[in-house]
């Protein structure tokens, strides 16, 4: 509960906003036609200059009229009273905080979707959230009692942090929307997709990460504790483009949804021949891809891979330990590969809990069909090119003549 000296502040306040808006309508009525007076009152009171809402006594219309005819004082006091009611009902309401999204450059776009049906109080508590506005009542005001939300146009339009009010009603008055468009690259993990669309102005990345931790919309995808993300290697790796809706949930159903499509149903029964689920399929071919930098490793790698798996060899792939890094690392060191994760393939055997990157196709198919060898060591130049070996010895004259 809080204290009196806090009300006492709070009125203080309410008091000069009360004030503030007051002065403004004034300014308002003095520019309007005296027939249109009614009209305004309701929109001030209602936020539309509609007739009087249903219940109100037909003489309550009559008598903002015959204060009309009377002269601006007697109608100052009615609107006056009726404004610092509203004033402090709308405060209370207003009252709880908003969440904030994380600080943007000026220069970011901030992009946001203007939807049916959303009220002044929404669209600006949205606009805050998004770091957009600062201040609610000024957003109310020019959208509902001066009836500029009857002219805001649906649609996703392209912002900036700290705009004035004057320049987003502006925005939304002159229908002037935008298309979002994104890039993905391949071997990109939930974490560095969030990161993008958050740079890029697209999303919070806290409220994507938070949301991935349990998307899984097919059932395909293995919900194990173990995994960081359930849908970890099944945002499919692409270029994107949106007009509407644009938030998390929507992003995160079309990047499942353009994987799920692209798996044909010859390459999920090439897989169910190779006695690979969906789910092991998507997870070694994030190992090749975080493994590969040129096209012609990715089937060699796969091989590799498989072998090891069909030895019952641990994987001992550096990828899954950078994963568990905070930021790429360019050499491991021994004490790196005896971090206890079920991500470790140095000391796990088997696949990891689920994949650490989301493939691209080129991937996806070196899985499926691998290279036809005997290798069971790489090892990467500074330049990113494999070099293998079939046996432990040869391995290290490679390790010691490239890295």
């Amino acid at each position: 509960m809080r204290e009196p000296k806090d009300w006492v502040d709070k009125l203080v306040e309410l008091s000069g906003q009360v004030q503030e808006r007051w002065h403004h309508f004034v300014q308002l009525l003095q520019h309007e036609d005296r027939q249109q007076l009614p009209g305004q009152i309701r929109q001030f009171f209602f936020g539309a200059p509609q007739p009087w809402p249903t219940g109100w006594p037909a003489r309550a219309e009559a008598c903002v009229e015959r204060l009309t005819r009377r002269g601006w004082a007697a109608l100052a006091g009615l609107v006056f009273a009726g404004a610092l009611v509203t004033g402090f009902a709308i405060s209370a309401s207003w009252d709880t905080p908003v969440a904030q999204r994380a600080a943007y450059n000026a220069d970011t776009n901030v992009y946001y979707t203007l939807r049916p049906g959303l009220s002044a109080r929404e669209i600006a508590d949205e606009l805050i959230a998004h770091g957009v506005i600062t201040d609610k009542w000024d957003f109310w005001w020019e959208a509902r009692v001066r009836g500029k939300a009857a002219e805001f146009k649906t649609g996703t339009y392209a912002l900036r942090p700290g705009m004035s009010v004057d320049e987003v009603v502006a925005k939304f008055t002159s229908g002037e929307t935008t298309r979002v468009k994104f890039t993905i690259p391949e071997g990109f993990g939930v974490k560095e997709i969030a990161r993008r669309l958050a740079d890029e102005g697209i999303v919070d990345e806290q409220e994507f990460l938070r949301k991935a931790k349990h998307f899984a919309p097919y059932d395909y995808i293995e919900r194990k504790s173990e995994a960081n993300y359930y849908c970890e290697g099944f945002l499919f790796p692409d270029t994107y483009t949106l007009e509407e809706h644009i938030d998390v949930d929507t992003i995160l159903n079309m990047m499942a949804r353009d994987l799920d499509e692209r798996l044909t149903p010859a390459m999920r029964a090439r897989a169910e021949e190779m006695h690979l689920s969906i789910y092991d399929l998507i997870t070694l071919a994030s190992l090749v891809e975080k493994e590969c930098r040129y096209p012609e490793d990715r089937a060699m790698v796969a091989q590799v891979f498989f072998k090891r798996l069909e030895l019952d060899m641990p994987l001992q792939t550096d990828t899954t330990l950078q994963y568990l890094l905070d930021g790429p690392k360019e050499d491991l060191s021994l004490k790196d590969t005896e971090m206890e994760s079920p991500y470790n393939t140095y000391q796990h055997r088997g696949l990891p809990p689920g994949p650490i990157a989301s493939p691209g196709m080129a991937a996806i198919e070196a899985v499926l069909h691998p290279a036809d060898t005997d290798y069971l060591y790489f090892v990467a130049d500074r330049q990113g090119h494999n070099h293998y070996a079939t046996n432990y010895q040869d391995h290290m004259v490679n390790v010691n003549r490239y890295r």
